[in-house]
């Protein structure tokens, strides 16, 4: 066991998705999972793994913030040696051509976290997707005929603001949307060499206002698991 799963070893796939919510985690291990075990309810944050198409793979929720995120992926890499991660949430338009239901996929991600800060002391970063990932991902969406993005996402620490002020300058420079987790996750597979990506549903837009319907979110939420369960099995 690590600090913060209560999982043996060899009870986490190699292949795991990351939903922030564990109430999500348990969704996917219900309905697209086959001999599903729960390895983790430590902290409420469950954890599953499963068969798809005969191929062992995990899901295990994460929580809000680059925080947490860099808890559960550190011990998941060091401590059970995931290789494949992919982040599966939810983000924030930033882009007037963006709609909500649209899938993101991170390319790269911008952030004012102060966990970057500490990690590279006032230096610029460029944390990165798996290109192996991203683009049997962008096909396979493609290919569902999903609408679907490609690019760079603003990470913040920060979800309720005052002001869109300072969004306002990475939408100028073609920032697709907003979220909370990636950076952490784009980094530490960075340090560790391990691949990950963020698969990103568009649950609200920041120009507009609009917020996605429950009965819509599930529609995309399923298409979007769909291409990660397809991606993290791609070259298996």
């Amino acid at each position: 066991m690590s600090i913060h799963l209560g999982a043996q070893q060899g009870d986490i796939a190699e292949r795991v998705l990351l939903p922030g919510d564990p109430l999500r985690a348990k969704f996917v291990a219900e309905h697209f999972l086959e001999e599903v075990y729960c390895y983790n309810e430590v902290r409420g944050m469950y954890g599953y793994t499963g068969l798809y198409k005969g191929i062992p793979v995990s899901v295990q929720g994460t929580g809000m913030g680059n925080p947490t995120m860099s808890i559960y992926a550190t011990e998941l890499i060091q401590d059970y040696g995931v290789k494949k991660l992919i982040r599966i949430g939810t983000c924030g338009a930033m882009q007037k051509e963006l709609q909500v239901r649209d899938i993101v996929l991170a390319q790269a991600v911008s952030s004012d976290s102060n966990l970057m800060e500490k990690i590279f002391h006032g230096c610029n970063y460029a944390p990165t997707a798996d290109y192996a990932m991203l683009s049997k991902a962008h096909q396979l969406a493609q290919e569902k005929q999903v609408n679907v993005f490609v690019g760079n996402i603003y990470n913040s620490d920060e979800f309720y603001r005052e002001t869109l002020d300072r969004l306002h300058k990475f939408m100028e420079f073609g920032v697709l949307a907003v979220e909370m987790e990636s950076a952490a996750l784009y980094t530490l597979a960075a340090k560790y060499g391990v691949r990950a990506l963020s698969i990103l549903t568009v649950g609200s837009h920041l120009l507009t206002n609009e917020r996605s319907s429950h009965q819509d979110s599930e529609k995309s939420f399923h298409d979007m698991v769909e291409v990660a369960l397809h991606t993290i099995l791609a070259d298996e």
